[in-house]
């Protein structure tokens, strides 16, 4: 495919996304050129893909940069992933309360994803005072607004009764739209519920959609919850998850 662009290509956001999937090193280079000509998108596009290493070389502190080029042109995801590289260390030194103000700022400017970031960081009190009220509230907000993640942590406080009132009608529900959303942590939860409502069949299928997307931690944790469900044919999926779980550390 010809990567011969005209301008208006070179300024497409949405276009430099797909040209990524087709061609991860040529993308590269029209999205670094779309960045330098200004285009917010690109800029945020390109501190990813240097932050991963995909069509070009991974280059952490350098993402770091070009997300903060983006973020003070008022791209929201961009300061997202400011607040990503601060909890994590991606380019700078680890520092949970950059981080939180970073994920603050675009929580208040109305992104999901900031929303659930900030929201970890004031359940769990790093770099901010821990508050579970306001967590629950920025999942809730976040959840409401079609965020999968957030649905299944939204689900948890519900059937807990955790700073709210129990609804495990509505935790469940919440649960579903997570599964149908692809969280992996979601379809777990949802088929967990399935589980105690006897629906064991549609409970497998959850389950090992869950067990497909999830990472090794999750997978050896969650095989220890699968493995104490007095029912046999959860007790067979505990195996195929620590199975799972062994291949990925083993590859």
């Amino acid at each position: 495919m010809s990567y011969q662009l005209r301008r208006e290509e070179v300024l497409d956001g949405d276009r430099l996304k797909a040209m990524l999937e087709e061609s991860p090193a040529r993308a590269a280079q029209a999205i670094l050129i779309a960045a330098r000509e200004g285009v917010l998108d690109a800029q945020a596009l390109l501190g990813q893909i240097l932050l991963d290493g995909q069509g070009i070389e991974q280059d952490q502190p350098l993402a770091l940069r070009w997300f903060e080029i983006a973020a003070h042109g008022g791209h929201l995801m961009a300061r997202n992933m400011l607040g990503r590289c601060h909890e994590h260390g991606w380019g700078c030194v680890a520092d949970a309360a950059v981080a939180a103000r970073h994920y603050r700022q675009a929580a208040e400017a109305g992104l999901d994803w900031a929303m659930y970031n900030y929201a970890n960081l004031l359940a769990t009190g790093r770099g901010v005072i821990e508050d579970q009220e306001q967590a629950l509230s920025l999942y809730r907000r976040a959840a409401e607004q079609g965020h999968a993640k957030s649905m299944n942590l939204l689900g948890r406080y519900l059937e807990e009764g955790r700073y709210c009132r129990a609804d495990p009608v509505t935790a469940f529900e919440w649960y579903r739209r997570s599964a149908l959303g692809g969280d992996f942590r979601g379809q777990f939860s949802y088929a967990s519920v399935l589980v105690e409502l006897s629906h064991i069949e549609e409970a497998l299928v959850w389950y090992r959609r869950a067990m497909h997307a999830g990472h090794s931690v999750f997978l050896s944790i969650a095989a220890q919850t699968l493995s104490s469900v007095p029912h046999a044919q959860v007790q067979a999926m505990a195996v195929e998850y620590r199975a799972r779980a062994a291949n990925q550390v083993n590859s």
